[in-house]
């Protein structure tokens, strides 16, 4: 794998260095022509999208919901997919997951929109088969919303962009960089599309080489990958930060339009003679090997052969990479996995929009076939991601053979994937083809003493490794006959199960609440100045959003604003939420702390504690680079109706979460001079003078004021980066549900 250090022209179907124009080139990617086509705003560089669809399920819709009809929803303008894969578990949290459902199904019928009922389908699965079409756009409130494999271009984002859709509002976002993923040859048999994932997520996350740019994937090699194959690589792109993807489409992608029963969804797309890429990444997809993403991320990536050649050492590197996640709290090891020298593995997974299509659980049932997983502590669990795939792989053999050697079939949920399902055994160690190994994914609850922990596979090699009876294995060791087996598609399932309302509102029908639906309480608008108090102190290299708001079984209080707050940085800070509630609530405690820092203030300058005295109150959490993974909004909002004014970083690792600080009224400030030595620590207050009319007048910086506890100031600068002028009017009104009141 090749990573070009400059742009790259498109010439005769090869990459070149050189080319006729740069800016006339960037002009024929095919991310350009979709981008455009939905841009509003009549400027190419500063886009205000209108996007065809959008889609969400069942632990974001609500809060969407909810935040538009705050706004003055009336009807859904866009067809609006609610999907129910996330909080399918309704034994948990008593009758709060199906209140949410129903929540959802009335809503489809009160404002015109699509229900899809619990197991019936993953979010994304359904989106490809029923909502993308060539040259289309869709928003989904999930990370993983990427149908770039079948020509559409899909982001995911914060609930607050899809509510700006509900409201006819546009998704404002700067013209984005575009890079070149360029592939030749044929993957060998027995290597996936998540080992192509893996090779391209670990070449480029930590040296954010497609951060908040488009994947655009070209080149002779695409033409080697069957559609399924294809998805599989896509769906993944979203690990490596990039803001979208785009594929170029052909006959494959034609006959998979046709299988699905929507053959004018289907239209060829290609960049033109002459495109020019801000990068380029060059695979050969030959030379891709089966792969495994250790804990904790899925950079974190090797061959299987690497590990099972150098076991201990990369177990070294696992162990130190847990000391960053939890520093003394737990003693992580998985030396004890080492069974005569292989890696025992205790639980195997093919699950969600990654891991349950229909080619990777057919190429695992060929793997697996006429063998079994043994009787031991391993356990082999496969999740379709739909009831049409389900319903194939059921009539075509495939399940017989699964189930004959050991593994459990379930239907389709997104729980493996998130912390909801299948949590494995204290000290266990389970291998997934699903998006995300992330601290805590797998069930963990550290401050309980609770660990376990998932590396990233490929369905191929998972088979492979149950085979061997939960011994680390790569696909490409077994001698498997691979049947490809022609896929069937039956819509009748659809047909008969999901409400679709033909884009027909009911205005009629009374919304279904229950118990645990709350609004969102009522935010101020942003003060003349501003004295916030850290209350929380992150030094590790990327702060995740599941480690910001914890998922699995937190998803239940999703639909509770201030329920969930509660546990807001539970696994990272379990005292952030004691900290941030004693600010908000000015607590006795606060107020004398508040009376001591204006008094230091006022030793340096008597005019800025005059202004401290009177100035708005909040607090603010310090992280070196927060927001990576998960597009939840209520990684902020939680922080937001907790009393949080803003976050200070060095820098957001997504545009995504930048968006839902901004969206729910919080100050994305960015501190340039990285973690060391910082003018403030955890417990010290910060004054912000003239906070309002840096937003108003667009200042490119401010001065703050880090009071110390020791008697001294520290002055420094923070600044809040580009915003457009409506990001500027939702922070002035304290959050996006007031900007649209009015």
């Amino acid at each position: 794998m090749k990573l070009w250090e400059k742009g790259a022209y498109l010439v005769n179907g090869k990459l070149s260095e050189t080319g006729a124009n740069s800016a006339d080139g960037a002009k024929k990617t095919m991310a350009y022509s979709i981008l455009q086509k939905h841009n509003t705003s009549g400027d190419e560089s500063k886009l205000k999208i209108k996007f065809d669809k959008i889609t969400s399920h069942d632990i974001t819709y609500v809060g969407i919901i909810q935040t538009a009809r705050a706004s003055g929803l009336e009807r859904f303008p866009i067809p609006y997919v609610l999907t129910n894969c996330h909080n399918s578990l309704c034994a948990v949290g008593g009758t709060i997951n199906e209140d949410d459902h129903m929540f959802g199904l009335t809503c489809a019928q009160k404002y015109g929109g699509i229900y899809v009922p619990p197991h019936q389908a993953v979010i994304h699965q359904f989106a490809r088969e029923m909502l993308a079409e060539c040259g289309a756009m869709i928003l989904g409130s999930d990370s993983h919303t990427r149908y770039g494999a079948l020509g559409t271009m899909a982001i995911g984002e914060g609930g607050g962009e899809l509510a700006k859709q509900l409201l006819n509002k546009t998704y404002d976002v700067a013209y984005p960089g575009v890079v070149a993923v360029y592939m030749t040859g044929t993957p060998a048999a027995g290597v996936g599309p998540q080992d192509v994932a893996l090779a391209i997520i670990k070449a480029v996350f930590d040296n954010g080489y497609v951060k908040n740019k488009v994947m655009e994937f070209i080149g002779p090699g695409v033409a080697n990958l069957s559609a399924d194959f294809r998805i599989g690589i896509d769906v993944m792109t979203t690990e490596t930060t990039c803001l979208s993807s785009i594929w170029e489409t052909d006959s494959k992608v034609e006959e998979w339009y046709a299988i699905h029963g929507r053959p004018q969804a289907y239209k060829e797309i290609k960049p033109q003679e002459g495109a020019y890429y801000d990068g380029a990444i060059e695979i050969d997809l030959s030379e891709i090997r089966p792969m495994i993403a250790m804990p904790f991320h899925p950079s974190c990536a090797y061959t299987i052969e690497e590990v099972n050649k150098n076991l201990m050492d990369i177990l070294d590197e696992t162990e130190k990479r847990a000391k960053v996640s939890f520093g003394d709290k737990v003693s992580f090891s998985l030396k004890n996995k080492v069974i005569n020298g292989k890696l025992y593995v205790d639980q195997g997974v093919i699950a969600g929009c990654a891991g349950g299509g229909y080619e990777n659980i057919c190429a695992a049932a060929d793997i697996l076939k006429g063998k079994d997983t043994g009787n031991g502590k391993f356990l082999l669990n496969v999740y379709p991601a739909s009831m049409p795939v389900y319903k194939a792989l059921m009539e075509n053999g495939a399940f017989s053979a699964l189930i004959d050697a050991g593994a459990i079939v379930k239907t389709a949920f997104c729980g493996p994937c998130f912390g909801a399902g299948d949590t494995p055994a204290n000290g266990a160690f389970s291998i997934r083809h699903s998006t995300r190994n992330f601290p805590n994914r797998e069930g963990s609850k550290i401050q309980n003493g609770q660990l376990s922990s998932v590396a990233l596979m490929d369905a191929r090699s998972i088979a492979a490794t149950a085979a061997n009876k939960g011994f680390l294995t790569a696909a490409t060791d077994f001698d498997a006959n691979f049947s490809n087996k022609k896929y069937f598609f039956d819509k009748t399932i659809y047909e008969n199960r999901v409400y679709d309302s033909k884009g027909v509102a009911h205005p009629e029908v009374e919304i279904q609440f229950g118990p645990n639906i709350k609004d969102w309480p009522e935010q101020k608008a942003l003060g003349e100045n501003l004295l916030v108090k850290i209350v929380s102190e992150i030094h590790d290299p990327v702060t995740t959003t599941d480690e910001l708001i914890p998922s699995g079984e937190t998803s239940s209080f999703r639909s509770n604003p201030l329920g969930l707050a509660e546990f807001t940085l539970s696994r990272k800070d379990p005292a952030y939420v004691g900290r941030a509630k004693a600010v908000r609530d000015l607590s006795d405690e606060v107020k004398a702390e508040i009376k001591a820092a204006i008094a230091v203030l006022a030793k340096k300058d008597a005019g800025l504690a005059k202004l401290a005295e009177s100035a708005q109150t909040g607090s603010s959490i310090f992280a070196v680079k927060p927001g990576d993974g998960s597009a939840r909004e209520q990684a902020a909002s939680c922080q937001r109706v907790l009393g949080a004014s803003a976050n200070i970083a060095n820098e957001y690792a997504t545009k995504r979460y930048r968006s839902n600080l901004i969206n729910w009224g919080m100050l994305p400030f960015i501190y340039k001079d990285g973690d060391k030595n910082l003018p403030f620590s955890n417990d010290d207050y910060v004054f912000l003078p003239g906070v309002k009319k840096m937003i108003q007048e667009k200042l490119p910086s401010i001065k703050a004021y880090a009071i110390k506890k020791n008697g001294t100031v520290n002055e420094f600068e923070l600044s809040v980066g580009d915003l457009t002028d409506d990001e500027r009017k939702i922070i002035l009104a304290g959050c996006l549900i007031n900007f649209y009141r009015g």
